[in-house]
């Protein structure tokens, strides 16, 4: 048995048995004990921000992480993207990096890199493999911090000698720990604060967000009368008929300040204190009111179940009943292809126990009111900022729940940094139905412009338009082998969408807003 073997057996030990990869000559003896082993899903992906922006998604669903396999410091460095993301979104994920044999590291030949210097932004866990005899101790090592509640990135870079060369075996995986308990003194200091009489709000975020912990939490919020929001990106959060409903914190700076206006107690549930997105002219970047006191009931590294249950005793909210969604759907929309009529249709067709990935940025924000009463269903955000990830995360989304229909939401500058996931979800078959915008800009960006005070001219409009030549997105998902269409009127929109839902595969529909 080689490095590479007992490093595989030890994350097939681990419970790690897939691996989105995009290999290169420093990884070959990982890929050739591949046959050699059974139980390890590998799933090719086209550019390491695929790689990476899957791995996000598949951890996201599946509450245990996937690996990855990249290769040196640049195949890592154009991963880096959706590590930032996935890091903010405590992701478990295991990171396998190739590297030169540790005897032609000295000769600097030109994939030579600080592996380690370029993965510790971006990781919670870095270590290299000394010897072929470590690898697997390593790679527990790795799947055990990984595992770290809620979530963390572990970073394992393999030197190619400590594959090939002979190993001792596989190595046993830590079992994970509890989440931490949370205090007593913070639990009483929250109830103190909703039983004031002043002004509250329940800010949620991680592992608050799954239907359980909401329940408990509206429980609260109504026995209290305090305000319930959550983080305006979180990783995950269950919603539709049936759940509780909360609102995001807007993005517009002066629209989140006024939701947060009066509030006099803020309290944190596995979520932040609400910040600006970026830094205004003449605006606050913390969103809150000066006056406003913080108060921190549990981290995302604590069990915030258990202190929201603690928190609804301590204030008598146990035999309250939440407020639950009603089942209902918006009508669809006929004529001109609005931003409003894709928001209906989406609203009308959501399958039951679908997952949205959501990256369409500006052309979304008003989306959430259309799906709340939904079925139940699953909702992942943008939590890092960095964009994109919707494709590949609806892609590693799709691998770790192959039941249940996948809806990717992008606009089309966004979809553009990782395309090539639309060849991995036609080659892997995976039921996903992915929506562009395809307003032929960097919307987003127009509006930026704007915000910050700067005044628009034709180059800075120039820079921020797609045209010059148009993008054909039905060719390019075409080429790749997903079944695609261009539409432009509500009626074109609502059938696609409809025959998206009950496709078994892959399907893009570019809907020209």
């Amino acid at each position: 048995m080689n490095g590479a073997e007992s490093l595989i057996r030890t994350l097939l030990a681990g419970d790690v048995d897939v691996c989105f990869t995009n290999p290169g000559t420093s990884e070959m003896h990982f890929c050739a004990a591949l046959d050699k082993i059974d139980g390890m899903r590998c799933i090719l992906c086209l550019f390491e921000g695929v790689v990476t922006g899957a791995a996000d998604g598949y951890g996201r669903m599946s509450d245990k992480p996937a690996g990855t396999l990249l290769h040196l410091g640049p195949g890592l460095g154009n991963g880096l993207s959706n590590l930032h993301n996935a890091k903010k979104a405590r992701t478990p994920v295991v990171n396998i990096i190739g590297e030169h044999a540790t005897y032609h590291v000295a000769y600097d030949a030109p994939l030579t890199a600080d592996i380690e210097g370029i993965a510790r932004p971006v990781s919670d866990w870095v270590r290299t493999a000394v010897d072929s005899n470590s690898v697997a101790f390593d790679a527990a090592e790795a799947i055990a911090a990984a595992r770290t509640y809620p979530g963390a990135i572990s970073t394992l870079i393999l030197p190619a000698d400590t594959a090939w060369s002979e190993a001792g075996g596989v190595a046993e995986v830590s079992v994970q720990e509890r989440p931490g308990v949370v205090g007593e003194a913070a639990v009483e200091n929250c109830a103190a604060a909703l039983c004031s009489g002043e002004p509250a709000m329940l800010l949620l975020g991680g592992r608050a967000l799954r239907a359980p912990t909401l329940e408990i939490a509206g429980r609260i919020a109504l026995h209290s009368n305090a305000a319930i929001r959550s983080e305006l990106m979180s990783a995950r959060t269950e919603r539709g008929a049936g759940r509780v409903t909360v609102e995001r914190i807007p993005y517009v700076v002066d629209q989140a300040v006024k939701v947060l206006d009066g509030i006099r107690h803020l309290i944190l549930v596995g979520a932040k204190a609400p910040v600006a997105f970026f830094a205004y002219p003449d605006k606050p970047s913390l969103l809150i009111p000066q006056d406003c006191e913080v108060h921190v009931l549990a981290t995302a590294e604590q069990d915030i179940a258990g202190a929201l249950d603690r928190l609804s005793d301590s204030v008598g909210a146990q035999s309250r009943l939440p407020d639950l969604e009603s089942a209902k759907r918006p009508e669809l929309s006929s004529g001109e292809l609005t931003l409003e009529a894709v928001w209906a249709g989406v609203g009308h067709f959501l399958p039951e126990d679908a997952i949205v990935s959501d990256e369409s940025i500006t052309s979304g924000r008003g989306l959430h009111p259309y799906t709340r009463g939904c079925p139940p269903h699953d909702w992942l955000s943008g939590t890092g900022g960095a964009i994109g990830r919707a494709l590949p995360e609806a892609t590693g989304a799709a691998v770790a729940c192959p039941e249940r229909p996948v809806l990717c939401l992008s606009g089309d500058g966004s979809a553009m940094y990782t395309v090539q996931a639309l060849w991995t979800q036609a080659r892997e078959n995976l039921n996903i139905t992915t929506v562009i915008f395809n307003n032929r800009s960097y919307a987003v960006l127009h509006g930026e412009l704007r915000n910050v005070g700067a005044v628009p001219g034709p180059t800075a409009h120039d820079i921020f338009d797609l045209d010059r030549p148009y993008l054909d997105w039905v060719a390019m998902a075409e080429s790749m082998g997903v079944e695609a269409v261009r539409v432009d009127t509500a009626e074109q929109f609502n059938t696609a969408l409809a025959a998206g839902f009950h496709s078994s595969g892959p399907m893009l529909i570019e809907a020209m807003v």
